[in-house]
């Protein structure tokens, strides 16, 4: 995603010390997380993390047990949802049943700008003086459902439409209002995924062009790295690392972070740290060190960073997987305790020996290494490079 537009220095959404435990069992601990003005932030992470629970503190349909929120530099801790000016898209959609697109659409704008008497399907077009407001509504209605491409569906109901189509009209739903962020709990995770592929182009391109800041709750990994500027990556209720998506595939904070980003997952290998700190890998020394105390700590590799080599950790390959211009390569390393590991190389590459036994190799520069305490450390290419 671009993040060289400009962006204000006051936060879209700042939460400070944000608390919340369900019968005692502490859920979130202590968020502390500013949203940029118009930036793509997803909360992802896996089931329990906090994610939907931090969403839900931010649009008010939960209350924290201590913290505080500000939109726009604003207190709204103890403001009403209504009064937050936040649209929220549902997983479910949560579209009126009984109502057509069009209708439902108008929902948000009519409870705001329409008087109760006005809302009301029967005798609401007798009351005087709306028809102004009226038509304000029908505009807006219109422009969303152009920005959306769904204008031909405005008559219809949501038992007439497909998965994708329900999906734009929740969208429309939230961008009629013209809110000051979009909130987004895994909007996709009921579609299928050539659907859900095409779903996340459509909203990426769609905040490019709003320019609105989104806070889009996923477990999908593929969802916040492909559409994100930022991913607060979270865990037991915790960030467990803030950044870019790249930042998190290429400098993972700890091994909680490690072992979600990416796909295959890293690899991750027992080692030492020795005197000195060589790092040994299977009782040999690598071209890593580190300034660390002596003791164990975990390796980790991408799997497009293990290569077959001439020389190396001697390897049997159990399985390959095609993957179109790619192939998984799971191997298994004799004698050394383990387990499998994958590799990932080029379709094209040379073809391996017919008895599956090869020599594996990995590239040092782009070695991963995690102390005792799982927190990444920085590593040297040399051990003489280490004082």
């Amino acid at each position: 995603m671009d993040l060289t537009r400009t962006l204000t220095a006051t936060p879209a959404l700042a939460l400070h010390g944000v608390a919340k435990a369900f019968g005692g069992t502490p859920v979130l601990r202590g968020i502390d997380l500013d949203i940029r003005e118009g930036e793509f932030l997803s909360l992802v992470g896996s089931s329990g993390c906090g994610k939907s629970t931090l969403l839900r503190i931010i649009a008010g349909l939960e209350t924290q047990d201590r913290g505080t929120l500000e939109i726009a530099g604003r207190d709204v801790t103890d403001v009403d949802p209504s009064d937050r000016n936040l649209a929220m898209v549902f997983q479910s959609y949560a579209l009126y049943p009984h109502m057509t697109v069009r209708e439902n659409i108008a929902t948000p704008l009519r409870m705001r700008r329409l008087p109760g008497a006005a809302r009301l399907p029967l005798i609401g077009r007798l009351v005087p003086n709306q028809s102004v407001t009226r038509a304000g509504i029908e505009a807006a209605v219109r422009e969303a459902a152009e920005v959306l491409q769904i204008t031909l569906l405005l008559d219809r109901r949501p038992a007439q439409l497909s998965g994708g189509q329900r999906q734009r009209v929740a969208l429309a739903r939230a961008l009629v209002r013209d809110p000051a962020a979009f909130l987004m709990d895994e909007p996709l995770s009921n579609l299928d995924a050539k659907l859900r592929a095409h779903m996340r182009e459509e909203l990426a391109d769609l905040h490019a062009r709003l320019g609105t800041t989104f806070v889009y709750v996923t477990h999908d990994q593929v969802e916040a790295m492909t559409m994100s500027d930022r991913i607060a990556l979270m865990d037991a209720g915790e960030i467990a690392q803030l950044g870019t998506p790249s930042e998190l595939y290429e400098r993972p904070a700890n091994l909680t972070v490690a072992r979600f980003i990416g796909t295959p997952q890293m690899n991750l290998l027992p080692v030492e740290i020795a005197p000195g700190g060589t790092v040994m890998l299977f009782g040999r020394p690598t071209a890593l060190a580190v300034r660390s105390a002596p003791g164990p700590a975990t390796l980790g590799l991408r799997p497009e960073d293990l290569r077959i080599a001439r020389t190396g950790w001697p390897a049997k390959v159990l399985r390959i997987e095609p993957h179109g211009a790619d192939r998984y390569l799971t191997l298994e390393l004799p004698g050394t305790g383990a387990g499998r590991l994958v590799l990932r190389q080029y379709a094209g590459a040379e073809v391996l020996p017919g008895d599956g036994q090869v020599h594996v190799d990995f590239a040092p520069a782009r070695a991963h290494l995690f102390g005792a305490d799982e927190r990444r450390r920085e590593v040297a290419q040399r051990a003489e490079q280490v004082a």
